[in-house]
């Protein structure tokens, strides 16, 4: 679905990315794991052409798109759930999930199954986006990333804080897209038992390269503790 070849990225002087190459399978989610720093926003940047310095290629579905602007890969099929979720508060829940449709390949509509998987915004598309709390914004981001009817979504720690009760729809959500739409995923996160229950396979970073990886079964205790923790 995905592969990257000998990706390089920088930050003016600063190398961020060292000859990073992974292949993401397709209908698969794969975690992208790391302590803080280690290069995993900078990936997924990489990814959707928000950074402006890379380097290496970049194939989605056999096709290359390192050479894409950004809004031509949310095109191709490609959508991003960005840490902080980015959502415009003046917007309506309505408009903020449209925003997602208008830059996708699909139709200028509002998936059905956005407002299957989070009721409370199918309740309150007239509310505007800033009043919602964290964890209702986290879903919106998720239901305007769906909207681009991606084949391929970029999620940036999608449980940072989060209420316990969300993290649990979040979870459920991001599940049942990977599993009724085929939908491929790549998935920046802390939550180890998260990562655990929903991903099926891991790339940890350590200064902005690939230092371990492989199937979620092999993602030990003893590699967390030496990669994740201080």
């Amino acid at each position: 679905m995905l592969t990257l070849t000998n990706l390089d990225s920088y930050y003016g002087r600063s190398h961020a990315l060292h000859d990073v190459s992974l292949v993401i399978p397709k209908g698969k989610i794969t975690a992208i794991l790391g302590r803080n720093g280690m290069g995993k926003t900078t990936l997924l940047r990489a990814l959707m052409g928000t950074m402006v310095n890379s380097t290496g290629r970049i194939e989605l579905e056999g096709l290359r798109i390192d050479g894409l602007p950004t809004h031509l890969r949310a095109r191709a099929g490609i959508a991003y759930v960005p840490q902080g979720r980015e959502i415009i508060p003046d917007f309506t829940v309505r408009q903020n999930i449209l925003m997602g449709a208008f830059a996708g390949r699909g139709p200028r509509t509002i998936p059905p199954l956005a407002l299957e998987l989070f009721p409370y915004l199918a309740a309150n598309l007239e509310r505007p986006g800033g009043v919602l709390s964290g964890g209702q914004q986290q879903q919106l981001a998720l239901a305007r990333a769906l909207a681009i009817q991606p084949s391929v979504m970029l999620l940036d720690e999608p449980n940072e804080g989060i209420q316990p009760s969300i993290v649990q729809e979040i979870e459920a959500a991001i599940s049942r897209m990977n599993r009724e739409l085929e939908l491929t995923m790549v998935l920046v996160e802390q939550n180890i038992d998260f990562v655990r229950r929903v991903a099926t396979s891991f790339a940890m970073f350590e200064k902005g390269a690939i230092v371990e990886g492989g199937p979620i079964e092999m993602l030990s205790d003893e590699i967390v503790d030496r990669h994740m923790t201080f």
